[in-house]
């Protein structure tokens, strides 16, 4: 076996099975999960009907598809990309787009297929993050590093603690904007101050955007990498890669379709290790990862649901916990009074609402860890579900 297996650590989903194991609820009012950042909001009309034609079915079931995918899927995505951004140079969607089966699977693979396996190879990436990226780094050989998010630096990665020699021995940067699970988002010069490092320094900037299209001001939507690049005139997005879905933008999580766009070189070498990953996205998927990339009104839909359930679980919430209105994204980060371990299990004892405890989600440093006395609420479920579990944390709070 892979000995790296043995450093892995449990997901925060199994954590918090452990956690709640042998504790039961004394709250006779029915389940609610905010743990998960599955999102419920039905899908877009056009992909239930693509799915009701047996035709169209038939013919994409029985051929096997490309790795590099459709051109029609990789021109839509091109296109996304543009409007998006507003890029001054068009991406090639010959080279410079690849779909892929979701980003939990890309963000995965390409540490496999960037990293040297060098000893002391560093694989850079926020704390809290996603774990994907620990997995990934640890498997590919590379050891991770962590950057701490804290309300100081209004939970964006600081950078500023990463010093020289460190940088000297990053081969990967994982970098989440917006930010799972503050919803925090990575300004312009920030990421051009990234991208002038990885020149500097030669290691890799992979983004992970998944959240870039639930945002809470219409007129503000989150700058991406790419566009950093564009801005400093780097059409060739050297060093490079966005990573963007339709789990949560189209709110498609079951599809299992993304894209990772940028940097050509890179690209082409992860197609080829694409290539023998066996991971060409099913041509149905693909069919309907076309129409949705081209579709801007259902994600308008959307973002306002999101919005408005931000909003009123703010109002409840807002009177009894420290939190703050993130700029983008479906999940809340407040402050517990205490541990946030012991106050996620009172809370479904008392309630039989499950949260995700915030340290489950990040790492110890040497300065701390930015998840401890914290919990992730993922706002996913109805709105009327979400404003009765806010509700049910406000009365907790309440008789603490």
């Amino acid at each position: 076996m892979n000995k790296e297996l043995k450093r892995l650590q449990a997901y925060p989903f199994q954590k918090l099975t452990a956690l709640l194991d042998g504790t039961s609820t004394k709250s006779r009012d029915r389940a609610i999960a905010l743990t998960i950042g599955e999102p419920k909001h039905g899908p877009p009309d056009f992909v239930l009907e693509f799915f009701q034609d047996p035709s169209k079915l038939s013919a994409a079931l029985g051929s096997y598809p490309e790795t590099r995918g459709l051109k029609s899927l990789r021109d839509s995505i091109a296109k996304f990309l543009g409007k998006r951004y507003n890029l001054k140079s068009s991406i090639d969607s010959e080279r410079q787009v690849l779909p892929v089966n979701g980003t939990r699977e890309a963000l995965f693979a390409i540490a496999q297929c960037v990293l040297s396996k060098n000893s002391n190879g560093l694989v850079l990436m926020p704390n809290p993050f996603y774990q994907i990226y620990e997995g990934a780094g640890i498997l590919a050989g590379g050891n991770p590093y962590f950057i701490n998010c804290f309300e100081d630096t209004n939970f964006q990665p600081n950078f500023e603690e990463v010093d020289a020699s460190t940088w000297a021995k990053c081969e990967l940067l994982y970098i989440c904007t917006p930010g799972n699970p503050s919803g925090a988002v990575i300004s312009l010069e920030t990421m051009k101050t990234l991208i002038q490092l990885s020149d500097e320094y030669n290691f890799v900037i992979v983004s992970d955007e998944c959240y870039s299209e639930i945002y809470h001001k219409e007129t503000s939507p989150p700058p991406g990498i790419l566009q950093a690049c564009d801005r400093l005139n780097r059409v060739s997005y050297k060093n490079c890669l966005a990573f963007n879905s339709l789990s949560k933008r189209s709110n498609l999580p079951g599809l299992r379709s993304g894209f990772v766009a940028g940097d050509a070189e890179l690209i082409e070498n992860f197609l080829l290790y694409r290539t023998y990953h066996g991971s060409a996205m099913p041509l149905h998927h693909q069919y309907v990862s076309e129409l949705a990339w081209a579709d801007e009104d259902h994600v308008e839909k959307n973002r306002s649901l999101y919005r408005e359930k931000v909003s009123e679980v703010l109002k409840i919430l807002e009177t009894v916990l420290s939190v703050s209105r993130p700029e983008c994204g479906f999940f809340l980060w407040p402050q517990t009074p205490g541990s946030d371990t012991q106050f996620s299990v009172d809370l479904y004892e008392q309630t039989n609402t499950k949260i995700l405890p915030g340290s489950f989600l990040s790492r110890d440093t040497f300065l701390g860890n930015p998840g401890k006395n914290r919990v992730r609420l993922a706002l996913v479920q109805p709105l009327e579900e979400c404003i009765e579990a806010a509700r049910r944390i406000k009365h907790f709070m309440n008789n603490l």
